[in-house]
């Protein structure tokens, strides 16, 4: 399924991709030409956030969904978020902020140009189910400054217990019936349909038993995904959004097909070089990715013959894989469920549990840490978090830094030299390992 790239000496003419990536690519260039149509079309827009966001219900009003920091992170990748991190700070903003709101209210000062090279619509709704980052909800106060449009809040407790209780869930549901539900008829004209609702939530729980597969795959040796790189492509559609349509569907069908696949004929991920190769390291990784330098981070990666079997950072948007699916029979219990369980709002305790887990039942040689400067919901406790781990599990544990769009806080030297030294590291715990045995 696979696509060879021609290359030249000493250097490839295109970055390879697999096919599911190329489909992801598509969906998402054409959502951004949807939204951006919409002085043409009319279409109603509501901005929102990954952790915790209400797409099935978004769709029931026939409103169109932006996500900031989704955009963020397209601006990361194509390396103009640099510029409008500057912009933001030059504004007012320190040099501590979110590099995400950054690059978002740079981008808005510089004419708020979507990555299909056409200005972004207005939203008509600031849309916050507010899921422990408190960054967030200073980010749509911003927002709501810039665009004087109708903001809804949906407050979540946070699970500081580690359990979700019947008052939670009475809480959330309450909000939603009494603020979002009537504020979003207003906003959108649209009469709300609690049966459309339950379509929507029913299609979001079949893409998401494929995306599961597709992520538990990595248990395998080799480990056909790499769910910390690739795995961003793999999560764009469901993270954001397409969960809850028909395209989901298809392309979880499309994605797991192709894993299949690779299982059956015993390989490993595609890179952006074409086949890894030979699995040398298995990882657990905490934290999200740097976007300004994705390919060159990746590559340090899997020049090493190192692969990413579980990460925390592929969960931000919903942990399905530990048992959660939109319930359709309970379609409001459901989005309240949804948004109290993803990543970000679980305490550390959760947290470490979590990463233990994947790193014994992914055969995982450790834990690498990725510390995000500017990301506190994030980087809080992780140095507690990883001694913590590698007590729980006896294996070792690494610590390297970077950011999320900024290009400031990316010193590749720096990086390889501590990767480098985690996997001399590994090496070090086999030969002892095999030494005792």
């Amino acid at each position: 399924m696979n696509t060879n790239v021609a290359t030249m000496k000493g250097k490839t003419a295109d970055v390879e991709k697999d096919a599911s990536m190329r489909k992801q690519k598509e969906m998402m260039a054409a959502h951004y030409d949807r939204l951006t149509a919409v002085p043409q079309t009319g279409e109603k827009v509501c901005s929102t956030f990954v952790p915790g966001n209400l797409n099935e219900l978004i769709g029931c009003f026939d409103l169109l969904n932006n996500l900031p920091e989704v955009n963020a992170i397209q601006n990361g990748l194509r390396r103009t978020s640099g510029q409008y991190v500057l912009e933001a700070e030059k504004i007012g903003h320190s040099e501590d902020v979110c590099t995400y709101v950054k690059s978002d209210i740079g981008m808005i000062a510089k004419g708020n140009i979507a990555p299909n090279g056409k200005p972004f619509p207005n939203p008509d709704v600031l849309l916050l189910s507010y899921t422990g980052c408190f960054t967030f909800m200073k980010w749509f106060e911003l927002l709501r400054e810039q665009y004087q449009c109708e903001t809804i809040m949906l407050h979540t407790p946070y699970m500081g217990d580690g359990k979700i209780t019947p008052n939670m869930i009475q809480y959330m549901v309450k909000q939603l019936r009494e603020e979002v539900i009537p504020k979003l008829e207003r906003v959108s004209g649209v009469k709300f349909d609690i049966d459309r609702l339950r379509e929507r939530l029913a299609r979001s729980a079949q893409a998401e038993e494929n995306l599961v597969h597709v992520l538990q795959s990595a248990r395998r040796r080799p480990s056909p995904i790499d769910a910390y790189f690739g795995g961003i492509y793999y999560i764009g559609p469901i993270f954001g959004a397409f969960r809850g349509t028909e395209d989901a569907i298809q392309y979880y069908r499309f994605l797991r097909e192709e894993i299949d696949a690779r299982v059956a004929a015993g390989t490993g991920p595609i890179t952006p070089e074409g086949d890894m190769g030979p699995e040398k390291y298995r990882l657990v990784v905490e934290g999200p990715p740097n976007y300004t330098n994705f390919r060159q981070f990746w590559k340090m990666f899997y020049d090493e013959g190192a692969v990413v079997v579980a990460s925390s950072y592929t969960k931000v948007g919903g942990v399905y894989d530990l048992g959660f699916r939109h319930d359709p029979q309970r379609p409001l219990e459901t989005l309240a469920e949804y948004c109290l369980g993803v990543y970000t709002n679980r305490s550390l305790p959760m947290r470490i549990e979590m990463l233990s887990n994947y790193i014994e039942e992914y055969g995982a040689d450790g834990l690498l840490i990725n510390s995000i400067k500017s990301c506190n919901s994030f980087s809080a406790g992780q140095l507690l978090m990883m001694r913590e781990i590698e007590k729980r599990t006896g294996k070792p544990a690494a610590f390297i830094e970077s950011d999320l769009v900024d290009p400031r806080y990316f010193s590749a030297a720096n990086i390889k030299n501590r990767l480098e030294s985690y996997f001399q590291m590994v090496e070090q715990r086999r030969a002892g390992a095999r030494s005792a045995a």
